[in-house]
């Protein structure tokens, strides 16, 4: 090797050394962008000069040579989902609440957390002395068919015995208006609400847990009406998703789609 190549190499190799590139970001991890997570060495895309060990560094394409290994990205983890809540309120339509909580925090970049918490529309029909709330609801109020598997995990109720379980009906309804708020709805527990659509044949449950104790019947499933007579209902966890319907018939069991099935609340 001549005279001249050995000098550079020894002197790529000495600034090699010198960069710290045996562990530039060694003790200099830390979150976001921060301009004193700094180094001084080779950096991963290549180049020598100024580099760093913070969490925005992938971003921007400026991180150490030897950040993956010093600052691994460690993702957000979350914990199950809880039980729903019940509903903020009694005897109206009002939010119930569900949350999850971080085990672990994301670190050096790695993925964020995800939403800790989700409301959806409910209605109780007992107040919390376990009394019928004894007025009737106008117009149907309604949700998705998943808050019924919540509902009677909660039906706890010395009013409906397991004697009653089956008491339930479907009602079938071809549905005639609904607003565009309906269509609008984007959060993760009340994206149901995109499925109601003009024209279509949608099913609703009548469980006991939203059945009057007296007529066991649910307010608005339109058991006086008659095919032409157009009847309202109303989604709960958006008063603006409201609309009509007509009254098909009254079935034992629900055979729509389960995006076409609801329950009344």
């Amino acid at each position: 090797m001549g005279g001249a190549a050995l000098s550079g190499a020894l002197w790529l190799g000495l600034l090699w050394a010198g960069s710290g590139a045996g562990g530039s970001c060694s003790g200099k991890c830390c979150e976001g962008r921060d301009p004193a997570c700094v180094g001084e060495g080779w950096r991963e895309g290549g180049g020598y000069g100024t580099c760093y060990c913070d969490g925005g560094c992938r971003r921007t394409g400026d991180c150490c040579h030897d950040h993956g290994q010093a600052c691994p990205a460690l993702p957000c983890i979350v914990g199950e989902w809880s039980h729903w809540s019940g509903c903020a309120e009694q005897c109206q339509p009002n939010l119930r609440i569900r949350r999850r909580y971080v085990q672990q925090e994301p670190k050096n970049g790695g993925e964020p957390c995800p939403a800790l918490e989700e409301k959806a529309g409910c209605l109780e029909y007992l107040t919390y002395q376990g009394d019928d709330c004894g007025h009737e609801h106008v117009p149907a109020f309604i949700t998705t068919s998943e808050y019924s598997k919540e509902r009677k995990r909660r039906a706890a109720s010395s009013l409906w015995h397991s004697d009653k379980e089956e008491a339930g009906y479907c009602v079938e309804f071809k549905t005639e208006s609904l607003s565009h708020h309906c269509a609008l709805e984007n959060r993760p527990y009340a994206r149901w609400m995109q499925y109601l659509r003009e024209g279509h044949t949608v099913c609703v449950a009548c469980q006991p847990p939203a059945m009057d104790t007296d007529t066991h019947r649910c307010s608005g499933d339109g058991r006086n009406a008659d095919g032409g007579k157009i009847l309202h209902w109303e989604a709960v966890g958006n008063s603006q998703c409201q609309g009509t319907w007509k009254k098909i018939r009254q079935l034992k069991h629900c055979s729509c789609p389960l995006v076409h099935s609801f329950v009344f609340t």
